[in-house]
Formats: structure tokens, C-alpha cells, sequence
């Protein structure tokens, strides 16, 4: 019998995972949060990045273009 495992979808991101998403440098992201045009949530000492915030970024600069 194969054990099979669902795969969940991680809610947050770190920043580099953020950045691979986006396709951009850590350095951007940093501005972005900055500009408060992507959220931040600190966990503990972790620093997070919640995935819908990434999402609505990108539906954001869809929509201005």
C-alpha cells in the first residue's frame, strides 16, 4: 500500500522564498516592505512574509498596468 501525504500550502514565505516567488533580489524585497507594499509578520525571531500579501501584490501591479 503507497502512503500518500497532501500537500499544504505554507500561509507564510521567508524572504527569500518571497523573492524567488517575485523572481527578484532580497534587496527588492526589503524595499517593498519598506513601502509597505508587502506585509511582514514576525514569528518568534522568524521573519515571515505572508503569501497572500505576495499574491496581491502581483494582482496590484496587473491591475496598474
Amino acid at each position: 500500500m503507497k502512503r500518500t501525504e497532501e500537500f499544504i500550502e505554507p500561509l507564510l514565505d521567508t524572504i527569500d522564498g518571497a523573492a524567488r516567488r517575485l523572481g527578484v533580489g532580497r534587496s527588492t524585497i526589503y524595499e517593498l516592505i519598506k513601502g509597505k507594499q508587502l506585509e511582514l509578520v514576525k514569528l518568534g525571531r522568524s521573519t515571515r512574509i505572508p503569501v497572500d500579501s505576495i499574491v496581491s501584490l502581483v494582482e496590484r501591479l496587473r491591475a496598474n498596468t
